[in-house]
């Protein structure tokens, strides 16, 4: 797989007021853009992800997304360590004073790459799981003459009150250690970083899962040890301060709150026109199918597929649930 690359922003106007000096989106892409230009497929970063975590779960050879196929655009969201972050970005913007990105900021960044960069004017379809699936969502709302089709994966197009309730208790971790600092630490809050990660595992996956002991299958003998391999591996690799810009933005995450729909979520959802597969996991604590659904009845062209999973929020990572969100991708790209 190569290496992301960057496209330069310049100067970059956030959507709540701020200018983000020298901005940068990092990106990956995988396959060959047709003569035609018409076999191109969006696949935006989930949280932590950089762009070889993102197209390592979604693509390979045989499956939906084939770089043989189909030329894959895999661009890195604001604060997850390749793009701008608080990680890379030097002052007066640099960690704690990282500027708040909403979902738009990141989607407008996306388009000025599409279009500036690689020169893509279509869309055949746009797909990701989590954030990213909230990125999709954005995109086929702002730029609906541009997609044909999208697949959200375990996300949403707002964030549900009882989500905040569960990004709370992320941030409450990380700022409850005493190495936090207000962001200006001079060692990583590993304290918090850790608490935040025992906090995931009980939302990330579920109730089911944890009482067939399914975290065997990932090497783990009991719930602790399952906790320390993956769950801190997961987020102690990840710098603090881009976690938390990162959750506010999904915090904010809200596809009405842009000029053209004047906070009218419904408004929203009714401007996409692109064809939608919804992929909502069956047991997600934090994007349950009940909001997937709600969207699909305000979507012109929608329709919602639960996958049938005991992972939770995590059922991409489940080759059966990945059989199941490829034979919807295939579907929607044929």
């Amino acid at each position: 797989m190569s290496e992301h690359r960057i496209f330069e922003l310049g100067d970059f106007a956030l959507q709540k007021g701020s200018v983000l000096p020298n901005a940068r989106i990092g990106y990956l892409t995988l396959g060959e853009l047709n003569a035609a230009r018409d076999n191109v497929v969006l696949c935006p970063t989930w949280f932590t992800a950089v762009p070889a975590d993102t197209a390592f779960v979604m693509t390979g050879p045989g499956r939906a997304l084939d770089p043989e196929r189909w030329f894959i655009v895999v661009p890195n969201h604001f604060g997850a360590g390749v793009s701008s972050s608080p990680s890379n970005t030097p002052p007066p913007f640099e960690r704690g004073r990282f500027p708040r990105v909403t979902t738009y900021d990141n989607v407008r960044a996306q388009h000025r790459l599409l279009t500036e960069g690689l020169g893509v004017e279509r869309i055949r379809l746009a797909t990701s799981w989590s954030m990213g699936a909230c990125q999709v969502y954005a995109w086929a709302a702002a730029y609906p003459d541009m997609v044909d089709a999208i697949a959200p994966i375990a996300g949403s197009a707002r964030t549900a009150d009882y989500n905040k309730v569960f990004l709370a208790g992320n941030i409450a971790a990380i700022k409850g250690d005493s190495a936090w600092n207000e962001g200006f630490y001079d060692r990583p809050p590993v304290a918090g970083l850790r608490a935040m990660a025992a906090v995931y595992a009980g939302w990330g996956l579920s109730e089911p899962f944890y009482r067939g002991k399914e975290y065997r299958l990932f090497g783990a003998k009991d719930v602790p040890e399952f906790i320390e391999l993956f769950w801190e591996g997961f987020f102690l690799k990840s710098d603090a301060n881009d976690l938390l810009a990162q959750m506010a933005t999904w915090w904010h995450n809200d596809i009405g709150d842009h000029a053209s729909f004047a906070e009218n979520f419904e408004a929203a959802l009714g401007a996409i026109s692109a064809r939608a597969i919804i992929l909502p996991a069956e047991l997600d604590r934090y994007f349950p199918p009940v909001d997937a659904e709600y969207e699909a009845q305000h979507m012109t062209n929608a329709e919602c597929r639960v996958i049938p999973s005991t992972w939770g929020h995590m059922a991409p990572l489940e080759p059966a649930s990945q059989q199941f969100i490829d034979a919807a991708l295939q579907e929607l790209l044929e």
